[in-house]
């Protein structure tokens, strides 16, 4: 009797090993308990939470430990309340079948909150489990004053350009020449309005400034054919604005200079801080500062992005002005 106690509780001991080591839990009559992890690939973080926008995919990731071969789940989706997908896959091993996975691609058809469950009903093999996960598809249709998540998704991926846009969360006149400045590098042409090609761009990530001096350490390049600025630290560009250079009458001058005078606050003539780089050339803040070359020379920027700009710059930094 009392070798069979000590038998049984060195079988318990066992048996506790084997879980802490990571061995699978088997209820009554062999089936395994599992669980389950989901993971959102090809979306973004607005606020901390999962966004995307409708007809985007995006990948859905499951693992279940541990593996059980023959094991499957199924996949359900919806968008504000109805379900719009519905799949079974199975359980594919990984390299060392320690666990199972599997990945589908979702599109949401519609704006909404978008929820999604992955079901494994119980079977002799393993016991029923179900995960979730959720994100929200954003309405894209947006104009000067809207709000809301989807302004702030636009904004970051203007800002993750290098655009230069101050992060308000609002469509505002700042955004507004920041969407102006992304056609203008994709060359697009001039427009501060959000069409479906601008959002898709913005949101893969498409567009870069073609530096031409990365080796000049921090400096301005003013590429005038598309009309933008860009300021850089090496081959690093830091901002990219809309700029207006000079007009056919009184073209802005091509070369490299540097620096040599900065003048904070309104000059008599309307120059609004102004870095000098060449006799009475520079680059400045002034209203009106259009989508086409409109100056006496210099490099005119909107006003409202004159101190960034201004701030950014130092005296002895290079200025290249090319097409």
């Amino acid at each position: 009797m009392k070798r069979a106690r000590i038998t049984g509780l060195i079988a318990v001991a066992c048996v506790a090993a084997s879980l802490l080591a990571g061995a699978p839990a088997y209820a009554a009559g062999g089936a395994v308990q599992a669980k389950a992890s989901l993971h959102l690939s090809g979306v973004f973080s607005v606020q901390h939470q999962p966004v995307t926008v409708p007809g985007r995919a995006f990948t859905v990731t499951g693992v279940v430990r541990p593996y059980v071969p023959g094991q499957g789940v199924l996949l359900k989706a919806y968008v504000n309340g109805r379900m719009f997908k519905m799949v079974k896959l199975g359980l594919k091993p990984s390299a060392h079948h320690v666990y199972g996975g599997f990945t589908w691609k979702l599109v949401s058809p519609a704006a909404g909150p978008v929820s999604i469950a992955v079901v494994h009903a119980r079977n002799a093999a393993m016991l029923g489990f179900i995960a979730r996960s959720k994100l929200s598809a954003l309405d894209e249709r947006v104009s000067f004053g809207s709000t809301g998540r989807f302004v702030e998704l636009i904004q970051q991926r203007l800002s993750a350009l290098h655009i230069y846009i101050p992060q308000t969360g609002v469509y505002d006149a700042g955004t507004g020449l920041a969407v102006d400045a992304y056609h203008r590098l994709l060359r697009w042409g001039t427009s501060q309005s959000l069409g479906p090609a601008t959002v898709n761009a913005l949101l893969n990530g498409t567009g870069a400034f073609p530096l031409r001096f990365p080796k000049q350490g921090r400096h301005a390049e003013g590429n005038l054919g598309l009309q933008l600025l860009a300021l850089a630290d090496g081959s690093h560009v830091y901002w990219i604005f809309p700029i207006s250079s000079g007009k056919p009458s009184t073209p802005t001058v091509l070369g490299s200079w540097k620096i040599y005078r900065r003048v904070p606050g309104y000059l008599p003539d309307g120059m609004y801080y102004s870095s000098f780089f060449t006799g009475g050339y520079a680059i400045h803040g002034y209203n009106p500062a259009p989508d086409y070359p409109a100056s006496h020379g210099c490099m005119r920027l909107p006003i409202r992005d004159a101190i960034a700009a201004f701030n950014w710059l130092a005296m002895g930094d290079w200025v290249d002005t090319y097409y």
